[in-house]
C-alpha cells in the first residue's frame, strides 16, 4: 500500500517537472499566436487615425502660414491662402501617388466656368482629398466642397477650412458661388453614405434634392464623379447595422468605427458634364443625376469590392468594362 502511494507520488512529481519544462514553451508560443492574431486589426484600426494627424498637420501648417501671411502679401498679392493651399496640396498629392497609384481620368470633362461636381462618398473621402490637390496643382482651380455643420465644430480646422473654402452652404449661398464661375463639390449622401455604405457601392442618397436644386438655381452643369476601389481604402465596421442606423438618426454624427488604410488602387473617373436644362425639375434632375451616378460605379467597380483584388490591380491592369 505504501509503495503505491510512493508510486503515484513520484509519478505526480514526474509530471509537474514536465509542465514546469512545456508550459513555459506553450505561453511563448500562445504569446506568438496571439501578437500574429491581434497584430493586423491594431493595425488597420489605427491607420485611420494616421488620416486624422495629417488633416490636424495640414491645418496646423496652414495656421502657421496664416499668422505670417503679411510678410507674404508682396509675394503672393491676390489670395493669402494661396501659397499655403498648394504646399499642403502637393502633400497630399504625392501621398495619392505614392500610397495609392492615385489617378484621374476624364479631368478634361470639368468645364472652364462655373460647375457643381456631385462625387460618392467613401468611409474616408481620401479620393476627394486628392481631387482638390490635383486639380489645384495642376489646372489652378479651388474646388469648393459644402461639408458638413459638425467640421466646423472640430477644434483646430478652423484654418483647413477656411482655406480649402469649405462651406455648410445654402442653396442661395452656393449657387451664388457658382455664378462667378467657380467649382462646388457636394456629396449628396453625406456622412450618411458613408458612415452607413459598404463594398456593394449602393447609393444612399435618400431621395436629397439640394444639390439638383442648387445647379437649376445657378444654370451650371453637374459633373459626376466616382472613385474605383474607395470602399477598400476604408471600411466602415458594418456588423449590428441597424444599430448604427438608430445612433445616426439620434446624433448626425459619424461614430461608426473605421478601420482600413490599405494601399488600394485608387482611380477617379470624372464623367461627362449634364448640361443646365430649364426643363428640368429638382426630382427629375436628381433621378437622371442618380442613374448617371449608378451607370459609372456599375462601369467601373467591381462589386462587390475586394481588398486584395484592389490591392493587386496597382499591379494587373484591368480588362474589359473594368480597363482604364
Amino acid at each position: 500500500m505504501s509503495y503505491n502511494a510512493l508510486d503515484h507520488l513520484a509519478d505526480l512529481t514526474q509530471y509537474l517537472n514536465l509542465t514546469k519544462l512545456f508550459g513555459s514553451s506553450i505561453d511563448i508560443y500562445y504569446s506568438n499566436w496571439l501578437s500574429w492574431l491581434f497584430t493586423p486589426l491594431i493595425a488597420v484600426s489605427l491607420l485611420p487615425g494616421i488620416i486624422i494627424i495629417m488633416l490636424y498637420i495640414t491645418s496646423s501648417l496652414l495656421y502657421i502660414y496664416k499668422l505670417h501671411r503679411y510678410r507674404l502679401l508682396d509675394a503672393y498679392d491676390k489670395d493669402i491662402w494661396d501659397a499655403g493651399r498648394k504646399v499642403v496640396s502637393a502633400i497630399w498629392d504625392a501621398l495619392g501617388w505614392i500610397w495609392h497609384g492615385y489617378e484621374i481620368i476624364g479631368i478634361e470633362n470639368i468645364p472652364p466656368g462655373g460647375a457643381l461636381l456631385v462625387y460618392y462618398h467613401g468611409a474616408v473621402p481620401i479620393d476627394f482629398y486628392y481631387i482638390c490637390s490635383h486639380i489645384l496643382l495642376y489646372e489652378g482651380r479651388l474646388i469648393n466642397p459644402v461639408g458638413d455643420r459638425f467640421l466646423f465644430k472640430i477644434p483646430g480646422w478652423s484654418s483647413l477650412l477656411e482655406a480649402f473654402g469649405v462651406i455648410p452652404g445654402t442653396v442661395q449661398s452656393c449657387a451664388a458661388l457658382l455664378r462667378k464661375g467657380n467649382l462646388l463639390a457636394i456629396a449628396p449622401g453625406g456622412v450618411y453614405e458613408a458612415q452607413l455604405g459598404d463594398h456593394n457601392y449602393e447609393l444612399l442618397w435618400r431621395q436629397r434634392l439640394g444639390f439638383a436644386k442648387v445647379a437649376i438655381e445657378a444654370k451650371v452643369p453637374i459633373i459626376p464623379i466616382f472613385t474605383r476601389n474607395i470602399r477598400e481604402a476604408f471600411r466602415s465596421f458594418n456588423v449590428c447595422q441597424s444599430f448604427w442606423h438608430w445612433l445616426y438618426q439620434k446624433t448626425h454624427l459619424p461614430l461608426v468605427p473605421i478601420y482600413g488604410g490599405f494601399p488600394v488602387k485608387l482611380t477617379t473617373f470624372i464623367g461627362s458634364a449634364i448640361p443646365y436644362d430649364e426643363s428640368h425639375t429638382p426630382e427629375s434632375l436628381a433621378k437622371l443625376v442618380t442613374q448617371n451616378m449608378k451607370e459609372m460605379i456599375n462601369t467601373h467597380q467591381s462589386k462587390p469590392g475586394n481588398i486584395f483584388g484592389a490591392i493587386a490591380e496597382r499591379f494587373i491592369r484591368r480588362k474589359n468594362k473594368l480597363s482604364d
